[in-house]
């Protein structure tokens, strides 16, 4: 049976895309540049129905917090390189230090991962109500099967900033050298891993759908967006992502600051050049549909920066 094909995370090259889109399950997200030959759509990314779904003073709370994460992004010396960014570099060579670097840590936090995102699963389940539902215990157990099944990391120069998975090789995510090199913190490496580790739940058949709906419409409530399909599952991929860094950093407390490691699971959609499709929430949109599903890190990021000022 043909395997159902995900669109790579961070696309730039049209090529690359059709050549991925027909031979793997490629994971993550894709957001077109413009002026790099790629016509930038935005038919349904933008609201639709108001922001109704969200009290005022919570959308502000969403704001401020955006605002938080791109700060510190601007003034963390590990930051996640922005997207738009690490589209604009050119191609990078397996053997150059940063990409050994990036790696190294992504093959280092691959088994932390793998256990925050069942972790996290599970969780996600409980607060939407699915554990009790008809045969979902079972896909969901299937899917962690899989995801404990990923044991490597595999660094590809002509990946450039995408990752993912091929269907030749189930136990092996493939990350972009540019993409390796532009994730300089454990906790951005962490998002990004979760990220793809959910896509291998999912598996390429959706057998997470129920859960993917349940948050696509849920952010579609809260941001007036339209939030649905592939959009679902990419924002659901990023929740999971965001979820597993807070619990890395509960688990594992350093000197910096918890508003600055929190910052890295989603400041790398702290762009300048904010595009995205149909099938895809742009870099800004998704900070602000992921933060609008997440009010406890909402929270967190603002008081603890308050605290410190």
């Amino acid at each position: 049976m043909a395997a159902k094909s995900k669109l790579p995370l961070i696309s730039l090259r049209s090529a690359l895309v059709v050549a991925l889109v027909t031979s793997v399950v490629s994971i993550g997200l894709l957001f077109p540049v413009a002026g790099h030959g790629q016509k930038s759509e935005r038919t349904g990314s933008h609201s639709t129905r108001g922001l109704a779904g969200m009290p005022p003073a919570a959308r502000a709370l969403v704001d401020e917090a955006i605002g938080v994460v791109c700060t510190e992004a601007k003034l963390d010396p590990h930051s996640s390189m922005a997207i738009d960014v690490m589209q604009g570099r050119p191609s990078l060579p397996v053997q150059a230090p940063e990409a050994r670097t990036g790696a190294a840590r992504a093959q280092r936090l691959l088994p932390v991962a793998r256990n925050l995102v069942e972790v996290a699963l599970k969780q996600l389940v409980i607060e939407y109500g699915l554990q009790n539902s008809r045969g979902f215990d079972g896909r969901i157990q299937q899917g962690l099967e899989r995801v404990q099944g990923v044991r490597n990391v595999r660094p590809d120069m002509e990946s450039r900033d995408n990752a993912s998975v091929f269907l030749s090789r189930p136990h092996t995510i493939t990350f972009g050298t540019i993409f390796l090199a532009g994730l300089r913190s454990d906790e951005g490496m962490i998002s990004v891993l979760a990220h793809e580790l959910m896509h291998i739940a999912d598996g390429d058949h959706d057998n997470l759908r129920l859960l993917v709906s349940a948050v696509g419409a849920k952010a579609s409530g809260l941001t007036g967006m339209d939030i649905r399909g592939q959009r679902s599952e990419e924002l659901t991929c990023d929740l999971i992502g965001a979820m597993a860094v807070r619990a890395y950093v509960a688990d594992s407390p350093g000197y910096e600051s918890l508003s600055r490691r929190l910052s890295r699971s989603v400041e790398h959609n702290c762009v300048s050049l904010d595009e995205g499709d149909d099938e895809h929430l742009s870099p800004r949109e998704t900070i602000r549909a992921l933060l609008s599903l997440n009010p406890v890190l909402v929270r967190e990021l603002i008081y603890d920066r308050e605290e410190r000022q």
